[in-house]
């Protein structure tokens, strides 16, 4: 019996979907715990590629089952949509795929709302993907949330979504100039998608519990990365869940008692996509040419990821607010043809040098990073199989991150594909 939380260590897209789907494979069961269809896990496979926005990439194992969360706000056309598109492809789901009656829905209000407070924002705004997840998770705190159990009774149903639909359309209207929404419209596509998604529906906290208890063992995956928690992360450039692994006990329902390790998934250089200070972030040839050899666009939005040198202060920072045991570093191949490569091994504010991540950002956004200066291997990693086949001076960069870290190195991944990945 394990029971495995996955963790992204840094502003999210470090290729976790790669490295769930690889370990996938150990695995009895994988569960989604946060987030939303605002998150997308890419996989390929052969000459097929896969992303992934709220089926947990599990699912392209054929004996794993699937699990998605009461932690996870759910768009009834996202998941359809990737429900039928793994079915057009030879993929079973139903069957497979279980999603708790205590997860909240993403209405059409909250997408509304969602890209309408973006563009009032300006200058201002988070760089949110407009879809609706941090509306939902605001509705969820004020207790106005519709979850998927809302809508085994229509008559419940109906008076909760006409009451926030009267709200909403005032706010729409009033403060964004949109036109209402048609209730009766609203209404009949939730109770469509009620008959659809019934045979998917769980008490998932029951599920896992009893699976533990019978020895069977569970990889928990979150979305985004510790640097995006609402909590922990660069706020209020955050999504608006818990992406840490502390999420994932809330998310799914079980016990922090049941967690036997924590693994961070972390790029070996630094990305991130939005708004929001960077402190490794390369504005020249060097941050453009990560881009591009790293492939860095959105899954979801395909927006240009911004790149820079790998940061080990979010890095302990993650280590320590995840409690993470070991690491799985993803895309060292992009690093193969630097002559020399940087590792922020500190931030200098001002007349002073901070070790751990500051709190406050306006200090992170006059933060400078203190580089430590190593040399490149230039020479391909894609092809290499083992630890020990890899070039000199890549085996002293990873060991120099776990060194700088505190966490060791189990996973390394040289390329997208499945087979281009070091287990030690």
């Amino acid at each position: 019996m394990s029971v495995v939380v996955v963790v992204g260590a840094q502003w999210g897209d470090e290729g976790k979907g790669k490295i769930v789907d690889l370990l996938s494979s150990n695995f009895d069961i994988t569960a989604r715990y946060q987030g939303g269809a605002n998150a997308g896990h890419t996989v390929i496979i052969g000459d097929k590629k896969y992303v992934l926005h709220l089926i947990p990439s599990g699912i392209l194992h054929p004996e794993v089952t699937c699990v998605i969360g009461n932690g996870v706000v759910i768009d009834p056309k996202a998941l359809m949509e990737e429900i039928h598109l793994l079915e057009d492809k030879g993929i079973q789901v139903e069957g497979r795929l279980w999603i708790s009656q205590k997860a909240h829905l993403i209405m059409p209000y909250h997408k509304l709302l969602d890209t309408a407070s973006e563009e009032k924002q300006g200058a201002n705004k988070i760089g949110t993907t407009g879809r609706g997840i941090g509306p939902a998770y605001v509705d969820k705190a004020n207790r106005k949330g519709i979850r998927i159990v809302d809508l085994l009774d229509r008559e419940s149903f109906e008076k909760k979504l006409r009451r926030n639909i009267a709200e909403k359309n005032e706010l729409l209207n009033k403060i964004y100039g949109i036109m209402p929404l048609d209730v009766e419209k609203i209404i009949q596509e939730y109770l469509d998608f009620d008959k659809i998604i019934d045979p998917y529906i769980k008490d998932v906290s029951v599920l896992l519990s009893d699976s533990i208890n019978s020895g069977k063992s569970i990889l928990l995956e979150g979305a985004q990365g510790t640097l995006l928690d609402v909590d922990h992360g660069t706020y209020p450039y955050v999504t608006s869940s818990n992406p840490a692994s502390g999420g994932a006990c809330t998310g799914v329902g079980i016990g922090p008692t049941k967690i036997d390790e924590v693994m961070g998934v972390i790029k070996a250089y630094t990305t991130r996509v939005g708004e929001g200070p960077f402190p490794t972030e390369l504005l020249d040839n060097d941050g453009e040419f990560l881009r591009k050899e790293g492939m860095e666009f959105g899954a979801t939005t395909g927006r240009p990821r911004r790149c820079g040198w790998f940061d080990a202060v979010i890095a302990r920072y993650a280590v320590r607010i995840n409690g993470i045991d070991a690491l799985a570093i993803t895309k060292l191949d992009v690093l193969d043809k630097f002559e020399s490569i940087k590792v922020c091994t500190g931030y200098r504010y001002k007349e002073k040098v901070l070790k751990e991540f500051p709190t406050d950002l306006r200090v992170l956004q006059e933060c400078e990073p203190i580089y430590e200066t190593l040399p490149g291997w230039q020479s391909p990693t894609t092809s290499t199989k083992k630890w020990e086949d890899l070039p000199e001076n890549a085996q002293k960069y990873l060991s120099y991150l776990e060194e700088i870290t505190g966490a060791s190195a189990k996973v390394v991944s040289v390329g997208s594909k499945r087979s281009q990945t070091i287990f030690r």
